[in-house]
């Protein structure tokens, strides 16, 4: 079956304006123009608009999309098992969400008890699950994917104030990172105790230390733009600058 702009945007709960867009920026092309001028989709750009969306509900960018689904050896079927995984992750994240909130209640009511580890529960597999979404595959193929299950399940067993403290460690990296970074030099004080600051947080998260894993994670900082964009929406620059500073910290920086 074919349809026009607007025959396709109405299928797809979208407006014709977005069809028109993912045509404009090469990421769905028509499959032709019928006489009449109006552009036309066919069977195969109904299934591209599809895979679409479904990246755009798991929050990726339409730039990452075009990129991933124009690959030579982008696979339609490994897509939509990788698309399965990520949205039972999801499903259980809010299923855990919803547990959490109706114990709270039936606690409130008097009718149950409720620890302090149990009143966060939700909370720390809400953060695992946007972690796996936006990082997990870069992450896994980096460290192995006994590595990341064993961080994830330390997550997961953090005690109430041990999450607090998780917390707290991350406000006090960036607010150092970006005082250090006023100085302009990474090898300074203020510096180094943002690179021993973090060194502390990934305590929380991490089997085991190491100077080398350190070194590479904060390489991936600047190797990845998403990881970029989290630290450079503070301070342009500031992912460059955590990374020179914990290279710095761990030895592994270049003379």
């Amino acid at each position: 079956m074919e349809y026009t702009v607007h025959e396709l945007g109405e299928l797809a709960g979208v407006s014709p304006r977005t069809v028109r867009y993912y045509d404009q920026i090469g990421l769905l092309k028509p499959a032709g123009i019928n006489p009449s001028g109006y552009r036309i989709y066919g069977p195969a750009e109904v299934d591209r608009l599809q895979q679409i969306l479904f990246y755009r509900e798991l929050g990726m960018n339409l730039k990452k999309i075009k990129k991933i689904i124009t690959a030579p050896d982008f696979d339609r079927e490994r897509a939509f098992q990788e698309h399965r995984e990520k949205l039972l992750a999801r499903r259980a994240q809010l299923d855990s969400l919803l547990a959490n909130v109706e114990k709270t209640i039936a606690t409130m009511k008097g009718e149950t008890k409720m620890t302090d580890q149990e009143k966060f529960t939700g909370f720390k597999s809400k953060m695992i699950e946007e972690n796996e979404a936006k990082y997990g595959a870069e992450v896994r193929a980096k460290y192995g994917n006994e590595t990341v299950d064993k961080s994830n399940q330390k997550i997961k067993n953090m005690t109430k104030e041990q999450y607090a403290e998780f917390e707290k460690l991350s406000a006090q990296i960036m607010t150092t990172l970006k005082k250090a970074f006023a100085g302009g030099d990474p090898a300074g004080g203020l510096a180094q105790e943002a690179a021993d600051l973090h060194r502390q947080w990934l305590g929380y998260t991490w089997d085991k230390y190491s100077k080398e894993a350190h070194a590479g994670l904060a390489q991936m900082y600047v190797d990845d733009q998403r990881f970029t964009a989290y630290y450079d929406q503070e301070q342009p620059g500031l992912a460059k600058f955590l990374r020179d500073a914990i290279l710095v910290y761990t030895g592994t920086a270049k003379n």
